[in-house]
């Protein structure tokens, strides 16, 4: 009888490296959301300043709490964040795509 270990180990890497893939084309999905619609306020890189000098960065929202509080209330529609922001409601999956880049800024 053959030792399965190298095949499950193969299978594994593949696991992991779809896995990989997906967080990464999540990743790019939600940075692509923030400079489309979010970068006219704040700063949603890791070196920029909010062009909307009361809108905080997204570098530092995991300062003020769990980035991932943030995805149910994209999902109903922020209605306040600061004074001038607009009211805007996000698809689920685009919600978690933007919290996937939001963590990428975390140091």
């Amino acid at each position: 009888m053959r030792d399965p270990s190298p095949a499950l180990s193969i299978l594994a890497v593949m696991i992991f490296a779809g896995v990989a893939r997906a967080e990464d084309l999540s990743v790019t999905r939600g940075r692509t959301l923030a400079h489309a619609n979010c970068a006219q306020c704040h700063a949603v890189g890791r070196t920029d300043e909010s062009p909307l000098r009361i809108a905080p960065a997204f570098r530092d929202l995991h300062k003020r709490y769990p980035v991932e509080s943030l995805e149910e209330p994209l999902v109903e529609g922020i209605m306040t964040g600061h004074p001038s922001m607009p009211q805007f409601q996000l698809y689920p999956d685009q919600a978690s795509d933007l919290i996937a880049y939001m963590k990428t800024l975390e140091d």
